[in-house]
């Protein structure tokens, strides 16, 4: 099938390469405004130092406080995502098992500023668990290694508007998927279908010979 012929078929079948796309973008936006509630997300940031008993500011001293806190900063940032860190700071909100929340932790090997989110249907409760579990890991990390690395930049603030879900994406992500599920359909059925539709068919079906007169269908 050439392009040509693609569009003839598509021209032919224009209002069914239509309606398809249109219902399948109505029908994932109405379930995404009645099914799938707003999300809401909560972000603070920490600054992660290591102290140390040394105080020669040469350059190797800086040198080595400086990857002494960024191994610290990992460290941290793994104990923001451990069951241990979550679980407690649940318990302080009231939200046992941070159940509907998600966490996301960023920390780079260059820096030692940790970016908590936590995201979640309720805006002030995503804050709470926030700032709940940026305590709970100070606490944690100072029982554990015996140091205070911890020191909050910003504290988490509830947000004032939703992170998502980016209806209008998934609007038109629907949208496309039905415009091409649509032309497949109609390719195939144009594919299996077998019946002769026009003289040209069916005089490339008889090797040249002419058609000399139809039946119209009454």
């Amino acid at each position: 099938m050439t392009l040509l012929d693609l569009g003839h078929l598509l021209r032919k079948h224009l209002r069914f390469v239509i309606i398809v796309p249109i219902v399948c973008a109505l029908v994932v936006g109405l379930y995404s405004i009645l099914f799938m509630r707003d999300q809401y997300t909560a972000t603070s940031s920490m600054f992660v130092l290591a102290q140390t008993e040394s105080s020669n500011n040469s350059s190797n001293s800086l040198s080595s406080d400086l990857s002494a806190s960024q191994m610290l900063s990992n460290d941290v940032a793994n104990l923001l995502r451990s069951d241990r860190v979550k679980n407690q700071a649940g318990n302080d909100v009231g939200v046992p098992g941070l159940a509907g929340y998600s966490i996301s932790v960023s920390s780079q090997t260059t820096s030692r500023i940790i970016t908590l989110s936590v995201t979640g249907p309720n805006a002030q409760t995503a804050a709470d668990i926030n700032n709940a579990m940026m305590n709970d890991v100070s606490d944690i990390a100072q029982s554990v290694m015996d140091v205070q690395p911890v020191n909050p930049v910003e504290q988490a603030q509830a947000p004032s508007s939703p992170s998502g879900p980016n209806r209008l994406l998934y609007v038109l992500i629907a949208f496309a998927v039905g415009l091409f599920a649509a032309v497949v359909i109609v390719v195939i059925a144009d594919m299996v279908n077998t019946k002769v539709r026009s003289a040209d068919e069916l005089e490339s079906l008889l090797d040249g010979v002419p058609v000399i007169g139809r039946i119209p269908e009454i």
